[in-house]
């Protein structure tokens, strides 16, 4: 004869409650984001940890947004290593993952914007250098970027962080699900998908995630809202770059963190902060 099982009289009750509560979310998205190649959370980033984040950055945000958000922010750096931010990076990259680039987009009345269709197609180096499959070469506000083979974005994981809630009103990330194994796509490519495929709005609250892999179609409208649509972008790799190219950044973690499978962090001589026009990275 069967019985009722209340799960929850199985919990010790030394056990955080929220703290379970967050990593089953983000267990959860790892699993949807394994199959669709993204994922939304409902909020698990620290609600102190966004105040200090916006505190820290009040006086410096310019209009669309900052480069080198670890260079001038603490708490960036802070929300960087956290386990909301990792945890889907680590389950998809392995524990040894770090941050590449480190982006605040801001949406406001002022500065309001829509982006096509698109993958994210380059990547942010320290020099240049001519290898075969690496290019066309940029420089974006001063740092030099490079689209490299399609391994590399693939082998990639973005995750952004809502520094306050981005409802339908907001120009939210909108995504088509599985479109990351396609490669790099060329404009017939993206329309065909984008007239044949259901595209999904990822709506979050704030401290809600959003990760998704680099080649991923993804777009955003411009907000209706007169409120701010803050985000805080950062992009995992887990591998070297080849023949002696490299990262422009390398973050892994905050030096109280210890790591020991892993070297030491290493971030590159701080830089202003600079101006990003545009969502397009």
């Amino acid at each position: 004869m069967g019985s009722h099982i209340d799960d929850e009289a199985f919990i010790p009750p030394t056990v955080d409650q929220s703290v379970l509560s967050t990593e089953l979310d983000l267990d959860a998205a790892v699993v949807h984001f394994a199959r669709e190649g993204w994922a939304t959370t409902p909020p698990v980033v620290d609600a102190t940890l966004l105040e200090r984040l916006s505190a820290e950055l009040g006086d410096l945000e310019p209009r669309a947004g900052l480069r080198n958000l670890l260079d001038i922010s603490p708490a960036a750096r802070t929300l960087a290593s956290s386990m909301a931010v990792r945890h889907i990076p680590e389950a998809v990259l392995g524990a040894g993952c770090f941050v590449t680039r480190a982006i605040l987009f801001d949406k406001t009345p002022e500065s309001n914007w829509k982006v096509p269709w698109h993958q994210d197609l380059a990547i942010a180096v320290a020099e240049r250098r001519e290898l075969p499959g690496f290019g066309p070469w940029s420089v974006k506000d001063g740092v030099v970027h490079v689209q490299p083979p399609t391994a590399v974005l693939a082998g990639m994981v973005t995750v952004r962080v809502h520094v306050d809630d981005c409802g339908l009103e907001n120009g939210p990330v909108r995504v088509l699900s599985r479109t990351h194994d396609l490669g790099k796509l060329d404009p017939a490519g993206i329309q065909q998908l984008r007239s044949s495929a259901t595209e999904v709005s990822c709506t979050a609250r704030r401290g809600g995630i959003l990760a998704f892999r680099p080649l991923l179609l993804h777009a955003s409208s411009a907000s209706t809202n007169p409120g701010r649509r803050r985000v805080a972008h950062f992009e995992f790799a887990a591998t070297d770059l080849p023949e002696g190219l490299d990262w422009q950044l390398r973050w892994r973690s905050e030096p109280h963190i210890s790591h020991p499978e892993d070297g030491p962090s290493r971030m590159r001589g701080q830089q202003a902060p600079r101006i990003v026009h545009t969502d397009i990275p």
